[in-house]
């Protein structure tokens, strides 16, 4: 995290609900403020996510998305608008977050995640939110977030489903513990419901949030699956793989 930045007055009257939570207060706060979190993709899931870090007072968010808006994104992609159509989508995000929290220094990087870019993106953020819809931007983020020991909260959702959980490097499995390789017969165009995506960029922002401010229990070798459709929840363990050619040798 960057060098210790104390609250303004302002800044306590802006987050003074937030700092009434049980385990959070003004030393989480403290932490939102000094701490950057990479942010890709910012479609309906991590749109989401940045939308609640930026509400929540993360100091610095680092926004990868490549590509223009496109109108099919528009029943998702929170952060966008009809005005946008054919213009940059991660451009549009970043001066939607500005215009909404300017305490908040947004950087938007106009790329998805790929060799060339993800350690150099990584190294620059103290947390990872991994909110691509493609298993290789996923699993080239986790390899890069266990090579610089920074933690990940990778989150997905497909139709009425989503899952959510949280990498540590050396406390826990990794991402390629569960997907060692992309599954073969992954589709980058699948059934979305804005509000399944939403839901589920809502919860990887708390646990962003845990985890930055140092407080719950995030969910480290553990993985959410969610059932929208029949409103179900439930947790399940994730073992780490001795074998993992990504973590096994932490």
């Amino acid at each position: 995290m960057s060098e210790h930045s104390a609250l303004t007055d302002e800044e306590r009257a802006i987050y003074e609900w937030q700092l009434w939570v049980a385990g959070f207060g003004g030393e989480g706060q403290v932490r939102l403020k000094n701490a950057t979190v990479l942010v890709t993709r910012v479609g309906g899931v991590g749109g989401m996510v940045a939308m609640h870090l930026a509400a929540a007072g993360v100091g610095r968010l680092i926004l990868a998305h490549a590509g223009d808006l496109r109108p099919s994104d528009l029943n998702r992609q929170l952060l966008m608008s009809h005005a946008g159509l054919g213009k940059s989508r991660v451009e549009q995000a970043a001066d939607r977050l500005r215009a909404f929290n300017p305490r908040v220094e947004v950087v938007a990087v106009a790329e998805n995640i790929s060799d060339a870019n993800a350690d150099r993106l990584v190294r620059d953020a103290d947390l990872i939110a991994s909110c691509a819809p493609l298993f290789e931007e996923r699993l080239r983020l986790n390899r890069a977030a266990i090579a610089c020991a920074k933690p990940l909260v990778d989150a997905a959702m497909y139709e009425m489903e989503a899952q959510l959980t949280c990498v540590l490097p050396g406390q826990g499995p990794c991402l390629a513990c569960l997907y060692p390789t992309p599954p073969a017969d992954w589709n980058r165009r699948f059934p979305v419901l804005g509000a399944v995506a939403g839901t589920v960029g809502s919860l990887a922002a708390v646990e962003v949030i845990k985890i930055l401010a140092g407080f719950g229990e995030p969910l480290i070798g553990k993985m959410l699956i969610c059932d929208l459709s029949a409103m179900t929840f439930r947790k399940i363990e994730m073992r780490r793989d001795p074998g993992c050619r990504v973590c096994g040798h932490s």
